[in-house]
């Protein structure tokens, strides 16, 4: 098998698997997420990092297999950089404060580098950078040919999404703030130094990747912004659950993005019968 059959049978099993990967895995992470929170679970279970992980890369998988067609030489190189950056900056935010505010992982994420940053970053920031970036590509429009407009866009769209995830993140004991924060006890300078890791990670993308060929992937590709609907739903729904009604705001807001270009439908669940829409 070949490296183009490989990248279409993993879009069939995407295709086909649509409902239970998008809709049906974070809303089990969410259960599973209140349950270890509540200690209703038993401890090797409740917030098993592996256990998390799993889930995360089942989830981040419809954006894996929309990509693969899109990664060459120059891409990749974008992402190894990538990859190497978020590795730094967050080894670097860990030890000295910068640029995100003095914080702490309270909860290992699977295996830690140096037991200080998790072995699995990209897995968990990648995604943030890239989901923002196709939906740029989406929602903007005629102005989608401006490469200001899709820099700020997309820098715009993580620091959003990063004001979902981070007060669930921390109301769930992944990470903890040491001086605590106004927003959900997140502080101010974490979405500072936000500002300053998703310039250079929206920066490498668009430098990474032709942005004309990934809309018309985009346009052929349904699912490739089901990652970005779990999203939705994992994080929206942990922070119902502590009332940080902020968020949840927010996160309708990601909705109604979706819903607008047509990937929040849910006719995600014709694939369970095997008609993809």
């Amino acid at each position: 098998m070949d490296r183009r059959e490989a990248e279409a049978k993993l879009s069939e099993i995407i295709r086909e698997n649509r409902f239970t990967i998008a809709v049906v895995f974070p809303l089990v992470g969410a259960l599973l997420f209140v349950a270890g929170h509540e200690a209703w679970l038993p401890a090797w279970l409740a917030q098993n990092p592996f256990l998390i992980i799993f889930g995360t890369l089942v989830m981040r998988s419809p954006l894996v297999a929309g990509l693969l067609p899109e990664i060459d030489r120059r891409a990749g190189i974008a992402l190894v950089v990538l990859a190497l950056y978020t590795y730094a900056i967050e080894f670097v935010g860990v030890t000295t404060g910068l640029p995100y505010g003095e914080f702490h992982y309270q909860l290992e994420l699977g295996p830690m580098l140096f037991g200080t940053v998790p072995a699995g970053l990209p897995v968990f920031f990648f995604p943030l950078v890239l989901n923002s970036y196709l939906l740029c590509l989406l929602l903007l429009g005629p102005r989608v040919n401006s490469r200001a407009a899709r820099f700020i866009a997309s820098l715009a769209v993580v620091l959003v999404i990063d004001l979902v995830l981070d007060p669930a993140a921390v109301a769930l004991g992944f990470w903890a703030y040491d001086g605590g924060g106004a927003y959900y006890g997140v502080p101010v300078s974490n979405y500072l130094g936000w500002m300053l890791s998703g310039t250079v990670a929206v920066g490498l993308v668009e430098l990474g990747f032709d942005w004309r060929s990934l809309r018309d992937r985009l346009d052929n590709c349904e699912f490739m912004l089901d990652d970005m609907v779990s999203f939705v739903i994992l994080w929206g729904a942990m922070n119902a659950y502590f009332g940080n009604w902020v968020p949840v705001a927010i996160a309708v807001l990601l909705f109604a993005g979706l819903h607008r270009i047509d990937r929040f439908d849910f006719a995600v669940g014709q694939s369970v019968r095997g008609t993809p829409r």
